[in-house]
């Protein structure tokens, strides 16, 4: 056995006997989740965080912000309690800050570690050891702070902080939630005012947060893209945060009730800010029964309970400028359009390449090897779905990646025949309890 494969936990998903039903709560906000614990440790007082994701990427946050000073406690399922140390007032760590999977945590902490007169180490799995740093180091080091990583970017990753912080001014090369962020959370420490622009407008997360606990944020929307001014050096102050449920998590209970025939189902709670629901509305276009009801808002987010049916789908073709509202979910939104009549064209999927797997050649070899016919164009992903219960019986190998697991697993639950993944450990990064949820839904899902 490989060394790659010790541990492995193997899992099969089959065709249930009858449609999916019933109420499930999917996770925590995983985006939410990291900024709330993030921004608690940096306010002044004690913030209150309830419904936060509880998977492996938002724990390994809890863990760093420990160690850089700030009193991170759980007191309850979702429930936990953040005792800030300021702006500026975070400790030199100890040890390595080990981030596992997460590139979201790993990229915002950089952040904020630039622009604070301290020397700290940022590692993580063999996965996320992969993947580009430099995205981030190029923009922060602008504002004074210096690096040191291996041969192309990639952690480990050595960061000298400043204790005398210059406000950035930045423009994107592509659009990027996490180097935003990232950009934004450096400036918090800094003289002046830090601007970033961005070609297409991400999600704004960060920027509803940084308000949420106090700074001040402008916006402003122009021919050239989107344009964030951050005040430097503000007094962030405690402030209670609700999470919703995770949009991405959403995606794979919503996208299964509507390829399983006989299916409904009714997701509470869903976070709908409209820079993440680019797959709601590509899944509206190819025809699907989704219904948004009990419209509210929560913490600063919208939030809504979404109500899915089994529905028959058309092939789409989707525009590249819809990539930074649903960068996460093109993996499962193929496997919608393998199930779809007609030819879907998912175009612009440059990003996927550098997640935590090649996410566009995995979501390809996905397919492909469950008898669904698909080509990769420049950085497109063409589908030729079979208007019908695609094939299945393959293996499925996910790469570490959480999201090609997940969206494997949904492949199986539509397909003629069986679909198994290599590995399911990775999927508790971001969705514990994901089988657990799926089956209490009606799904087949078993550990090999």
């Amino acid at each position: 056995m490989a060394a790659a494969e010790v541990g492995a936990a193997k899992m099969l998903a089959r065709r249930p006997a009858r449609g999916l039903s019933g109420v499930a709560l999917v996770p925590g906000d995983k985006s939410i989740s990291h900024r709330a614990l993030m921004l608690g440790a940096l306010a002044i007082g004690e913030s209150r965080i309830t419904g936060l994701l509880e998977g492996e990427d938002v724990l390994r946050t809890a863990a760093a912000m420990r160690a850089l000073g700030a009193m991170v406690t759980r007191e309850g399922e979702g429930a936990w309690r953040v005792a800030g140390r300021g702006i500026g007032g975070l400790c030199e760590p100890a040890d390595v800050l080990d981030m596992g999977n997460s590139g979201t945590a790993a990229r915002l902490l950089a952040g904020i570690l630039a622009s604070h007169p301290i020397f700290s180490v940022l590692t993580g799995d063999a996965s996320l050891r992969q993947r580009p740093m430099r995205r981030v180091m190029t923009p922060l080091a602008l504002g004074g702070a210096r690096f040191a990583a291996r041969e192309g970017g990639r952690m480990p990753l050595a960061i000298e902080g400043t204790g005398q912080a210059l406000p950035i001014r930045y423009r994107l090369p592509v659009a990027s939630a996490q180097v935003k962020s990232a950009i934004l959370l450096a400036g918090l420490n800094a003289r002046g005012v830090t601007m970033v622009e961005e070609p297409v407008a991400t999600r704004d997360h960060s920027e509803n947060m940084l308000r949420h606990f106090g700074a001040g944020v402008a916006v402003d929307d122009g021919r050239e893209g989107r344009v964030i001014e951050l005040a430097g050096q503000p007094e962030l102050r405690a402030a209670d945060v609700v999470v919703p449920g995770d949009p991405s998590s959403a995606a794979f209970p919503l996208v299964a009730a509507l390829l399983v025939p006989g299916s409904a189902i009714r997701l509470p709670g869903v976070g709908l800010n409209p820079l993440r629901t680019g797959l709601f509305t590509t899944l509206d276009e190819m025809g699907a029964a989704i219904v948004i009801e009990e419209r509210r808002i929560s913490g600063g987010e919208p939030v809504g309970d979404l109500v899915v049916n089994h529905a028959a789908l058309r092939a789409v073709d989707v525009p590249p400028e819809r990539a930074p509202s649903m960068i996460d979910e093109y993996p499962i939104l193929a496997v919608a359009a393998a199930c779809a009549r007609g030819t879907t064209r998912l175009r612009g999927l440059a990003e996927l390449r550098v997640k935590e797997s090649d996410r566009l050649a995995a979501t390809a070899a996905l397919l492909a090897g469950n008898g669904v016919r698909v080509e990769i164009e420049d950085d497109d992903l063409i589908i030729h779905g079979t208007g019908a219960p695609p094939p299945g019986g393959g293996m499925v190998a996910t790469g570490m990646d959480h999201r090609i697991a997940m969206s494997a697993l949904v492949l199986g639950l539509a397909s003629a025949a069986p679909v198994a993944i290599d590995d399911a450990r990775f999927i508790e990064t971001s969705f514990p309890g994901f089988a657990a949820l799926m089956n209490g839904l009606g799904a087949a899902m078993a550990s090999q």
